[in-house]
């Protein structure tokens, strides 16, 4: 865990959503979905398992593109709950990345699929690092420890789909 130590400034980077794809829970999430999100606020906490008492970082960039919902954020250092999430990131023991959210507008899907809810528009509440992500593709694709690493800002991130 040296590259990722406790002051070290890490950075990660991956989608906390996906377009076009049916999540855990059967929703689909749609591009656009969190344009009104993005106009109003800027700053999202990044937590550990959605836990409100956890925040391990802050969001500091976050947009959509092609894909999804793609955001880079900046890990703690300091308490006990960022150095563990720190160490399972190290140990890519956790790579998931899922989101809070409070729907705005939604369609219900009408056909026999395993979608129930397209998710129109999102007010985006939080983004944590989670083992089980609701859609199995959000993950942490990119990290770094070197403060002056940029990520680019470029739409889109070259990952697995």
């Amino acid at each position: 865990m040296s590259q990722l130590s406790r002051n070290s400034d890490i950075r990660i980077a991956g989608y906390a959503a996906l377009f076009d794809r049916v999540d855990r829970g059967g929703d689909i999430i749609r591009h656009g979905a969190f344009r009104h999100a993005l106009g109003r606020q800027k700053n999202w906490p990044l937590l550990w398992q959605h836990r409100q008492d956890q925040q391990i970082g802050q969001i500091v960039y976050a947009a959509e593109d092609r894909r999804g919902l793609r955001i880079i954020a900046r890990l703690a250092g300091g308490d006990n709950v960022a150095a563990k999430a720190r160490q399972m990131l190290a140990q890519r023991a956790v790579t998931g990345l899922s989101f809070g959210y409070r729907v705005r507008s939604f369609a219900e899907v009408l056909q026999a699929s395993l979608a129930r809810r397209e998710l129109l528009a999102l007010d985006l509440v939080e983004v944590s690092m989670v083992t089980h992500p609701m859609q199995p593709g959000a993950q942490i694709h990119m990290m770094t420890a070197n403060t002056q690493t940029e990520f680019p800002q470029s739409p889109i991130l070259k990952a697995p789909m």
